[in-house]
This record gives structure tokens, sequence and C-alpha cells, in this order.
């Protein structure tokens, strides 16, 4: 069954109702007239009645004859009669029809109360009637009702006309306000319908009226910013799970290269070493010895990389990165004596100590003071900066060499790349230093960060919480 729209519906409903109303009303109204305009007729029959019954009531004269068949026209139907039931007067002047004369069909036994009775051969004229007795005889006393039966149905006909009209006004003015009011819906439809479009960014205008459409545009339009949040936060978690897939497809190839290079020359030199091709076996062990170091960095890397992933918890003591840092610069300047290695404190009075895994952060200042060295000239100065802040611990390593490009700068956390300068593997690094480095620092709720220009030197910042 199909189902009438909803504006149209509640104007059909309204009309109806409306209907109904009415025509309780007109019923009512019909009623009350027709018993109104009865009383008044039982009235005037019970007063004549009792003129006519009355003690001192004379007898009453023959009516005169009428000129040339003429009835005078009288509102009454009388008829008197004596205690033997003769005829004393017999008035019926009041019921014509169509110029035929009706009589009132006349009870029996006799009506001492107001009665409704019709008309003698069927005519169609409803009579009230009453008779009254006193020790002369009876009378009897009609009225017939056909001006109050034109009248009521008069009120009929004037209550449907006017029921009719204001019916038709009634619905035309529920229909402009009813689809005035439904407004605000149809934009929730259009709303609806461009959402699933796609058009996301789609909203209700709110009127700020309060009304219940108002409060259920305000209640949808919070449902549709939920909804948009969810499905934003959704693509963006898929987006970023691609794109950590992409990362770890890119990272287990890297890996398995880097891996694959040790282990090719390990394999290389032990089959020269079968086939008698070489034939000094303390360089070929050395040679072999230097390639399982660089394997076994490169995993010891990779399982570091893998539990800062895995995000597994730190251990979290106060750590002096002062002290942390006087040991970084002191191994390194034994590791390279020839290079200038300076240790700079802004204050010696001031503490730098922080909450971490004292290993964690001596790698991290490790492997940036080790970057320093590694890939700038040996005349270049690398210096250790602390300084401290209210919040925070900041160790700044800085040198004065080549610098990084802007494509280094953009690149250089990332696993497995090695800038310009140290494309090969002649300087000793996996590529994977700087990342742990910015891994180890994220762990520890800190942040890092590099500047430099080509020839300009770099600084790698630190920023690490206070305890």
């Amino acid at each position: 069954m199909t189902r009438l729209p909803l504006r149209l519906g509640l104007v059909l409903t309204l009309v109806t109702l409306a209907g109904l109303g009415l025509l309780i009303s007109d019923i009512a109204v019909t009623k009350a007239m027709q018993s109104s305009l009865l009383s008044w007729v039982d009235h005037d029959l019970m007063d004549e009645t009792r003129k006519l019954t009355r003690p001192d009531r004379p007898p009453p004269p023959p009516p005169p004859p009428p000129p040339n068949g003429f009835h005078p026209p009288t509102r009454f139907f009388l008829w008197i009669r004596d205690v033997d039931g003769n005829t004393v007067r017999l008035d019926n002047h009041a019921a014509l029809v169509d110029g035929s004369q009706v009589s009132p069909a006349l009870p029996n036994p006799p009506a001492t109360t107001p009665v409704t009775v019709g008309s003698e051969g069927g005519a169609p004229v409803k009579w009230r009637i009453v008779t009254g007795f006193d020790q002369r005889g009876s009378v009897t006393v009609a009225a017939p009702l056909n001006n109050d039966q034109e009248t009521v149905t008069r009120l009929i006909v004037l209550q449907i006309s006017v029921g009719l009209v204001v019916l038709g006004l009634l619905g035309a003015a529920a229909f402009l306000v009813i689809r005035r009011s439904l407004r605000p819906l149809r934009e929730v439809e259009h709303t609806a319908a461009a959402i699933a479009a796609g058009d996301l960014n789609r909203r209700v205008p709110l009127r700020g009226n309060r009304t219940e459409v108002d409060k259920l545009a305000q209640a949808l339009n919070v449902m549709l910013a939920r909804i948009h949040e969810g499905i934003t936060v959704t693509e963006a978690s898929e987006a970023s799970a691609r794109q950590s897939e992409a990362k770890m497809r890119r990272f287990v190839a890297d890996a398995g290269h880097e891996l694959r290079t040790p282990l090719t020359s390990i394999r290389g030199f032990a089959e020269l070493h079968r086939q008698g091709a070489l034939t000094d076996t303390e360089t070929l062990m050395d040679r072999i010895g230097r390639e399982s170091e660089r394997m076994s960095v490169l995993v010891e890397d990779l399982l570091t990389l893998a539990k800062l992933d895995a995000q597994r918890p730190l251990d979290r003591n106060s750590v002096d990165l002062l002290e942390v840092a006087g040991d970084v610069v002191h191994s390194a300047r034994a590791s390279a004596p020839h290079r200038v290695i300076d240790l700079d404190v802004a204050a010696v009075e001031e503490t730098f100590e922080v909450l971490g895994d004292r290993a964690r952060l001596h790698q991290v200042l490790a492997n940036l003071v080790g970057n320093a060295t590694t890939h700038t000239p040996p005349e270049a100065t690398v210096t250790v900066r602390l300084t401290s802040t209210k919040d925070h611990v900041r160790i700044a390593i800085a040198d004065d060499g080549p610098g990084l490009s802007l494509e280094d700068l953009d690149k250089v956390f990332e696993r497995f790349y090695r800038g310009e300068k140290s494309r090969t593997r002649a300087a000793g690094g996996t590529g994977l230093g700087l990342s742990i480095v910015k891994s180890l620092v994220e762990a520890h709720g800190g942040t890092v960060r590099v500047e430099s220009a080509p020839g300009a030197g770099a600084a790698f910042t630190v920023d690490l919480p206070r305890c």
C-alpha cells in the first residue's frame, strides 16, 4: 500500500478531524434547534388548550362561513367535542399542501401531552397535537410542523455550505502552514541526499528558533559531524596502515639487501678458500671477521628498531645527561684522537637530569657524535653542547663540516637512508643510526631535529623532558 506524503497526510488528517468536529457541532445545533422549535410549539399548544378548557370558558360560537370558499389562515387545528363526542366546532385552516387540505392523524387514545403525529392520507406533513378535557367535553389542538421542518432544513443546508467553505479554507491554510513548517525537513532530506552522493561536509542549516525541527536538525548535524569524523579517522588509519605496510616492505627489502651483502662476501671468501684461490688464511679470516662484525651491528640495529616499534617499555630512572655526554665525548676522543670534539656546558652548576634509560640515551648521543665524526672531514670540529630550560634539557651536536643538502634534510631520519656523501658502505654505516636516534628520543617523550645548509655544517638538537 502506497503511503501518502507527510504533508498531504497531515492536511487530510487535520481536515478530517475538523470535519468531524463540525459534523458533531452541526448535529448538536440541529438537535437543539429542533428541540427549541418543538418547545415553542408545545408551549403554544398547551397555552391554547388551557384557555379553551377553563371553567369560565363561554361556549364557542360557530365559525362564520368563509366567503367564496376562502379559508383564512390560522396557526392551529382546533376540534371541540361535547361529553358525548359530538363535534361542537372544527377549524382546520392551518395546513394546506398544494391547495389540498390535510388533517392530523388523531392518536387513540387522545394524548394529554404534546406528541408528534402524521397526517391523514399519508400527506408529508407532521403535526404536534394535544387534547385537553373538562366537564363539558374535550378540546384537541394541533399545529403543523412543516414550517419548523423547513427551518431545520434551511439550517442544515446552511451548516453544510458553511462547513464546506470552512473546511476548504482550513485545508488551504493548513497546507501552507504545514508546508512552511516542514521546510526544514526538506532541507534535511536534501542534505541527506547530498551526503549520500559523497558531500560529507554538507550540514543542515539551523534557523535558531528552538523548534522541534530545529532541534532535530541540530542533533542531525552533531551525528553527521561524528560520522564524518569517524570516516576521516578510518580513512586516515587506512592510509597510515597502507603507508606503514609500504614502509615495512621497503624496510624488509632494505634489510635483506643489507644483510645479503656481508653474507655474500663471507660466502665468497669461503668459496675462494675452498678452491684454494686464497692462501693467506689470516687475511681471509680478518675479512670474514669484519663482514661478520658489520652484519652483527646491522642485526643489532634491526633488533633495536623492532623493539622500539613494538613499544616495549624502557627502564625509567633518573639519568644525568652531563655525565652521559661526558662518557660519549671521552669515548669518541679515544676512538678518534686526531679529531677535535668539545663538550660545552651552559652552566656547570645547572642540573641536566632526565627520566629515562641510561643505556639508550648513551646510544642516542653516541650515534649522533659518531655520525658527525664519520661524515665530516678530519679537520672539522664536533661540539656537544648542553643547555636547560624549566621543562627540558637540550643537547646539541654540531659540526662545521660540509653540511647536508635539502634532500638529505628531508630524509636523514629515514631507515637505511645514506646521504650523498655516504652512499657507499665504505664509511661502515648501516643507515639505521639516525632512525634509532629518532625512535629512542620519541620513546623518551622528546624531540629531535636537524638544521643544516650546504657548506655551513649540521646541528642535531635533542630536547628531553626534565624529571
